[in-house]
């Protein structure tokens, strides 16, 4: 099941040290199979509020998306944006093939009945 990162990043300063990071991420996805969905679009808020822009990365699964985050390559550059940006980041799983959200429905509501 594929794995995504998503970052919300807020109040960016382009500078050397993001210029850097940027230059240099792309090396630390590949040995981990990751790859850009969305880089800092401009983004249609529709609900709530979203100051900033987004990005999110695609893995194959969880353990590579953590493999990634947590390897060597990517905590050497990792500083280079977080001195600079503000942002919030997480990692979670997809949906499998054939995921129904009325499934998913059915399953809340024996949990609430049984709960």
């Amino acid at each position: 099941m594929p794995a995504f990162a998503l970052a919300h990043l807020r109040n960016p300063q382009i500078n050397e040290d993001v210029l850097t990071y940027l230059e240099r991420i792309q090396a630390t996805l590949e040995p981990f199979g990751g790859r850009f969905l969305a880089h800092g679009p401009e983004v249609e808020v529709r609900e709530g509020e979203w100051p900033g822009s987004v990005v999110v990365l695609e893995f194959p699964d969880r353990q590579q998306a953590h493999a990634w985050y947590d390897s060597p390559a990517y905590q050497e550059i990792l500083p280079l944006r977080t001195r600079h940006i503000d942002a919030s980041a997480i990692i979670f799983d997809g949906v499998g093939p054939g995921f129904e959200p009325g499934q998913k429905a059915a399953m809340l509501r024996a949990q609430a009945a049984t709960g």
